[in-house]
């Protein structure tokens, strides 16, 4: 399964290979990199002209992202980039805590010399970025943490989060530039300390705080872009 984010530089199709399955792949990144816009229509014939394929693929593209909850086609009225579904960004996330800290505790049982290196020279990459792009810092903090998926042999629960997390991703690239960098890396190194120390607890307890993080930016960012959610009763009580 792709990954949730792909490179801007590749939303372009390759039309030597199967087209749909790239195009749902390009026009899900452009949704969750916040590209297409929440309650944006989308139009068949214009993608398939700025595409330069058929209106087929398009139309399978659109399935598949109706599945997955990040369109919506309304009759009558056409397709269209569904708001942020709140109660799904809080989904996601419990699930994905509750995954990633089995993950790193199954790491800290037996650290491995090799992956610790390869930990930490991400972590200075990370930082080398973090002043200068935060988009591509986004795209470091996705590879970190398949990075320890893969070493925990995990890589198919990975796959599997993907679409769990997508409302998250959408969330993280709305306000991106403001994403407190620092402090997530920080939280990053914690995590790679505990792994090499062995203490799974730690590991475990220092990935539940990371993912919580998005917790703490949630009401701000709801507040800024009303208009981009649904069902945000979860968080305001009312």
């Amino acid at each position: 399964m792709a990954l949730a984010l792909v490179d801007i530089d590749a939303w372009q199709l390759d039309h030597g290979k199967a087209v749909s399955p790239q195009l749902r792949i390009v026009l899900r990144s452009r949704i969750i990199r916040n590209d297409l816009k929440p309650m944006c229509r989308l139009s068949e014939p214009e993608l398939a002209k700025e595409y330069g394929v058929s209106r087929q693929p398009v139309r399978e593209a659109f399935i598949t992202l109706v599945d997955e909850g990040l369109l919506e086609i309304r009759p009558q009225r056409g397709t269209f980039v569904k708001r942020i579904d709140f109660e799904a960004v809080l989904n996601g996330r419990f699930v994905r805590e509750a995954v990633e800290a089995d993950i790193v505790g199954k790491l800290a049982e037996r650290a491995d010399p090799a992956l610790i290196r390869h930990l930490r020279e991400q972590l200075t990459e990370q930082s080398r970025v973090a002043d200068r792009s935060p988009e591509q810092f986004i795209e470091l903090d996705e590879t970190f943490h398949i990075s320890l998926a893969s070493a925990a042999g995990l890589k198919g629960v990975w796959d599997y989060l993907e679409p769990v997390k997508s409302q998250m991703d959408r969330v993280r690239f709305i306000t991106f530039e403001e994403l407190p960098i620092a402090r997530l890396i920080r939280q990053h190194t914690e995590i790679v300390d505990q792994i090499e120390r062995q203490d799974v607890a730690a590991a475990k307890a220092a990935t539940r705080q990371h993912l919580r993080e998005i917790l703490n930016s949630l009401p701000e960012i709801q507040e800024l872009y009303p208009d981009y959610f649904e069902n945000s009763r979860a968080l305001t009580g009312e």
